[in-house]
């Protein structure tokens, strides 16, 4: 395909999304990525399709929407990507935690979210597991998880029955730009015309955007993940420390820690979650994988008595403004972001994908878009 309606930089899961939604409007879509499918982010991420760890505001509506989005994709494309709605429950030990806990899952009902707070008693019912030191929770249905490098390749199997095609194994090395827009992709692997392009690679989206002769400031985030030996119906919800809300918001480039407990289909235990502000650095750090160990056997004493099958890690497309990058470009017409994420790009790819295609195709959005446009950054590259 020399010619497409548009080219998709990127095979994670918000470039699957991206490509899915182009596709079922009738788009000819290309989707290129210098790795395997799920090759980057995705391929290290716990799959989570959250609502709990959001405050009010447009991330939150951006996650409502895509919570709703996921299950419409999973009826449209026939599943095979074990979503599901397991609901998460978020915890506090100390009085102020408890507190701070409450006042944000009052706000949050009031924007819509199913949260219901639970006392010990419900807690136990809930999480049997769970230890006993803790007795005030916030339960959130809504929450949900699926495997994502399945649902990225069954969203790109998907396009590729529409028409599309996927390219992997393909360096961008250049990007085509006239005085009207984009023009074409040149990669190792061929030049291809075209005058759309989404730049959907996560971390790497400041430099495919540098390609273009643009700006958009995302840096990586790195965090580790601990996978248990298989252990069935051990943990029921997708369970965290509501520390684990402010580490997310939190602009600090040291390391921060707090507890996050999972269960998969596949009866292994996630345990995260660690964020770091430390370049593209990849080797195993002990300490984290310790102190990540430590913090989930105080949720769940029962893991101490599990063996760790793997340890690995990943990097988050984190914005200094904590808010993804959705929406042309500032300085390139036709130049497209969906990027900047950080840890929640899986849970927010369909609606991510929902609001650039929507824009490309001069509709109207299900929301306000304004906070994610990548032009807010325009004038840091002026100066």
């Amino acid at each position: 395909m020399k010619h497409p309606d548009a080219i998709v930089i990127g095979a994670g899961v918000v470039g699957a999304a991206c490509a899915l939604k182009l596709s079922a409007s009738g788009l000819r879509v290309l989707v290129i990525d210098r790795g395997p499918i799920s090759g980057g982010t995705t391929g290290a991420g716990e799959g989570n399709i959250l609502v709990s760890d959001k405050e009010p505001g447009p991330e939150l509506t951006l996650a409502m929407r895509s919570r709703d989005a996921w299950f419409e994709i999973s009826d449209e494309i026939g599943g095979g990507f074990e979503l599901e709605d397991k609901g998460g429950i978020v915890v506090a030990r100390s009085e102020i935690g408890v507190g701070e806990l409450r006042k944000l899952a009052q706000l949050q009902s009031k924007a819509g979210v199913d949260a219901r707070e639970v006392d010990a008693k419900e807690l136990r019912i809930l999480e049997p597991n769970l230890s006993h030191e803790l007795q005030t929770g916030v339960h959130y249905p809504g929450d949900a998880q699926c495997q994502p490098m399945l649902a990225a390749a069954h969203m790109l199997r998907a396009v590729r029955l529409r028409g599309g095609s996927v390219l992997v194994g393909a360096t961008v090395t250049a990007i085509k730009v006239s005085s009207t827009g984009i023009q074409g992709v040149v990669t190792n692997k061929g030049e291809f015309e075209t005058r759309v392009v989404i730049n959907a690679t996560g971390t790497w989206a400041g430099d495919i955007a540098k390609l273009a002769g643009s700006y958009v400031p995302i840096a990586p985030r790195r965090g580790f993940i601990l996978v248990t030996t298989p252990a069935p119906n051990l943990i029921r919800h997708k369970v965290y420390d509501a520390d684990y809300v402010a580490n997310v918001a939190s602009g600090d480039a040291e390391l921060q820690s707090s507890a996050v407990v999972e269960g998969t289909r596949g009866g292994t235990i996630l345990i995260g979650a660690s964020r770091e502000r430390v370049g593209f650095k990849s080797d195993l750090d002990i300490s984290i994988l310790r102190k990540l160990a430590a913090q989930a056997i105080a949720l769940f004493p029962v893991l101490n008595n599990l063996q760790l099958l793997r340890a690995y890690h990943g990097f988050r497309p984190y914005a200094p403004d904590h808010l993804p990058v959705i929406g042309e470009d500032g300085i390139v017409k036709g130049l497209w972001h969906a990027a900047g994420h950080e840890g929640a790009g899986i849970g927010l790819a369909p609606a991510t994908a929902e609001i650039i295609n929507a824009q490309i195709h001069g509709l109207e959005t299900f929301m306000d878009t304004e906070p994610f446009s990548p032009k807010r950054f325009s004038a840091e590259l002026a100066s």
